[in-house]
């Protein structure tokens, strides 16, 4: 079974533009496109003369007027849609285990333009099986323009992060773009509370080799697998947020793995994903561990 790309929409300029970057996602990897509109009957006054399928009905226009412009743009896509009443959470997260990614709006906050998570986008994203992007209203095709990398954070050992550099490598030769791997790493408490450890890893030549070699030994199987994606190493000490933050302006799409943290009121996504889909200035892929 060919997995679609899913996106997500409700009618917002950030889920029109979460719907054109799935499009042209799709048309480079050669899947169908599926569009998802979760919604609920309104009891406002507006629909107050309205019926259950009355309003389906006019779900169902917009939905299609959103897509009109796509098929369009790009009309050799396959594009299906599914209108679903119910709860958005469950109707994405189910559209997502089918999908190979799910794409999402996400409204920039503030000063800096980033995304602001509602408690669906959270679900979601700490819930799904599947790869989770998330665009910003402003995103638009001429970002992914050669020049720019598709930028991934490697985390722990190889098999942490081995969905998510699967993700960024089979992004980047669709895309034809090079990759740019970040590995971000900070000294051990017994390194920075011990003079005499200090002394012992100044004689070792610091920890940076061992990161190099650790960020070599993650990437190995997937140059070998993608030898034609140009790949470049990014060793830097300091928090992984930050220092994936701080080569976002070079990216076209951001990379993060994703470990679901389980607490009494629900899954909570990590807190390097939640920096970077906050601040990051590029659409953001969120990849669940395998």
């Amino acid at each position: 079974m060919t997995r679609p790309i899913t996106a997500g929409v409700d009618g917002t300029e950030e889920s029109l533009a979460a719907l054109a970057w799935a499009a042209r996602e799709a048309v480079r990897r050669d899947r169908p496109l599926h569009v998802v509109h979760a919604w609920h009957p309104q009891h406002h006054e507006v629909s107050a003369a309205a019926d259950r399928e009355t309003q389906r009905t006019w779900v169902r226009d917009a939905t299609d007027q959103a897509v009109s412009p796509v098929t369009e743009r790009h009309p050799e896509l396959t594009v299906t849609t599914d209108v679903v009443e119910g709860h958005a959470a469950e109707a994405l997260l189910a559209a997502a285990a089918e999908s190979e990614l799910l794409a999402l709006g996400s409204r920039g906050h503030g000063p800096v333009v980033g995304f602001l998570l509602g408690s669906v986008g959270q679900q979601v994203i700490a819930e799904a099986r599947r790869p989770v992007v998330l665009v910003r209203a402003g995103d638009r095709a001429a970002a992914e323009a050669a020049g720019r990398d598709v930028v991934v954070g490697q985390q722990g050992d190889p098999e942490d992060s081995a969905a998510a550099l699967r993700f960024a490598f089979e992004t980047a030769a669709a895309r034809r773009a090079a990759l740019l791997a970040v590995r971000a790493w900070t000294l051990p408490p017994v390194f920075a509370y011990s003079p005499g450890s200090m002394r012992l890893l100044d004689d070792a030549g610091g920890l940076e080799p061992y990161e190099k070699e650790a960020l070599a030994e993650a990437l190995g199987p997937w140059r070998e697998r993608f030898p034609d994606v140009p790949v470049t190493e990014h060793i830097e000490m300091g928090s992984a947020g930050q220092v994936l933050l701080s080569v976002a302006a070079r990216a076209q799409l951001m990379v993060v793995g994703r470990r679901a943290h389980r607490t009494a009121v629900g899954a909570r996504i990590g807190s390097v994903a939640h920096g970077v889909l906050h601040h990051a200035p590029c659409p953001v892929a969120v990849v669940p561990h395998d």
